[in-house]
């Protein structure tokens, strides 16, 4: 290529990234057929495909008590939810194959450790309350953080997140009626959620990533309009929206640095520890390896479905063209 054409190749290139930082400015949606930038692409690859993971795997912790819920309205509770939850990870995956990758590939690097998933599912569920706190706080903290999703500037990530949304704020209602039941039971009853309370608090807050000035990628995501706000920004919005929530319920939130702050009109809270965070974050947390090994199991497990699957829309298509 000579010097006039590569100049032409260059010019095209930069007008081409020039419409796309005019649409995103604008508030307007890229879609699967515009053009964007490779580290645009690579980065809703990897947020979709970790958001994915975590649903999938998001359903083994509360799945744990499917065969032990106290009631067939809680059994039934439980395995709508699960099954809700498998939706959204169908919703997410379909949208991460919009920008070209394969769902095969993604569920490969999940079960080798290559992608990861949210760091909350790697903690146990010892009691039957875990299932009301994952509920309120774990999807609670979903919430605030998948809402500013549904006004990402890629289209089919943000209209997954639409009905994810929706799903995910009657989990958490469902788990928080399942506390205040709790809560309005035995002393025992009372008690095993306080200790559930105890365990899955700090979790849920590092759900939300390391603090802002650990976090490499907030910058561009938020220039780019994939996320709408810093971890710390929704950290503490979910905070301020927990604490009366709490009070409400008759449990004690763990942190002795839990104060109201009039000047800035929310709560001030301790410091979460972040050495943990980065332990599970490297597979060291209590339940990592049974995680995804337990996914390892279940994709293998179901191979022949998938082969099954393929054989028969192999052999549709063959009659197609046969009638044709």
């Amino acid at each position: 290529m000579n010097a006039a054409g590569a100049e032409s190749v260059m010019r095209s290139d930069a007008e081409l990234e020039a419409h796309f930082d005019a649409v995103v400015g604008a508030e307007q949606r890229i879609e699967p057929r515009d053009w964007m930038p490779d580290a645009y692409r690579a980065t809703l690859v990897r947020q979709i495909a970790q958001h994915a993971h975590s649903e999938i795997i998001g359903m083994q912790p509360e799945g744990n008590w499917l065969t032990r819920a106290p009631s067939l309205r809680r059994k039934a509770i439980l395995l709508a939810k699960a099954q809700d939850e498998a939706g959204h990870g169908l919703y997410l995956y379909a949208a991460a194959e919009t920008l070209g990758v394969d769902r095969a590939e993604l569920t490969e690097k999940l079960v080798s450790g290559r992608q990861k998933y949210s760091s909350i599912f790697n903690y146990p569920t010892l009691t039957f309350a875990d299932v009301g706190v994952i509920g309120w706080l774990v999807d609670g903290a979903a919430i605030c953080n998948q809402v500013p999703l549904c006004r990402c500037s890629y289209g089919p990530y943000a209209r997954a997140m639409v009905r994810v949304c929706k799903e995910e704020s009657f989990h958490q209602r469902q788990g928080y009626e399942l506390l205040m039941t709790l809560m309005r039971g035995t002393e025992g009853q009372r008690r095993m959620v306080q200790d559930a309370v105890d365990r899955w608090w700090w979790p849920s807050l590092m759900m939300f990533g390391p603090p802002d000035g650990d976090s490499p990628n907030t910058a561009q995501s938020m220039a780019w309009r994939i996320k709408r706000h810093t971890n710390d920004e929704l950290r503490q919005r979910f905070v301020d929206m927990t604490v009366p929530q709490a009070e409400h319920l008759g449990v004690t939130l763990p942190d002795p640095a839990l104060s109201w702050n009039e000047e800035r009109g929310g709560w001030d809270f301790g410091e979460p520890d972040w050495s943990e965070l980065k332990q599970v974050i490297k597979g060291q947390g209590p339940c990592n390896a049974e995680r995804v090994e337990r996914r390892r199991a279940a994709h293998e497990d179901g191979a022949w479905v998938r082969e099954a699957a393929l054989a028969y829309a192999a052999k549709q298509q063959k009659q197609r063209g046969t009638e044709k």
